[in-house]
């Protein structure tokens, strides 16, 4: 049997999916977080292909003896070069059921980059 929380991420997940989709122009941003590493996609739900992926296991960022906060803030930077040289700038990000703090919140910010003047992100836009 599921634990309470599980079933209760699970039921917003549902939720959530019913009202973001992701096409090839802009594609969802899917999160996945476990208890020691963080995973993000990019999906294209029409033609239900990843385009993108990127994780705290990959070189550069888990040989690193950082926090789990800037782990995650390295895999969203990560994410948003790989699909600036795929050409995307807009994405739909998805938390999958997860609060938006900690983690979830450092992965999203360290996607959009900083402020630029012209009031738009540095990498890509939500």
């Amino acid at each position: 049997m599921a634990s309470k929380k599980m079933s209760r991420r699970q039921k917003i997940q549902r939720r959530i999916r019913k009202k973001i989709t992701g096409t090839t122009v802009r594609p969802r941003m899917s999160v996945f977080r476990s208890n020691a590493q963080i995973y993000v996609q990019l999906i294209d739900d029409i033609s239900r292909k990843t385009i993108l992926s990127a994780s705290s296991r990959e070189d550069g960022i888990s040989d690193k003896k950082i926090t789990k906060s800037e782990k995650a803030t390295l895999v969203g930077q990560l994410i948003a070069r790989k699909a600036i040289e795929a050409g995307i700038r807009t994405i739909s990000f998805d938390r999958s059921g997860y609060l938006y703090h900690g983690r979830i919140k450092a992965l999203a910010d360290g996607a959009r980059g900083e402020k630029l003047e012209d009031g738009s992100n540095q990498f890509l836009q939500f």
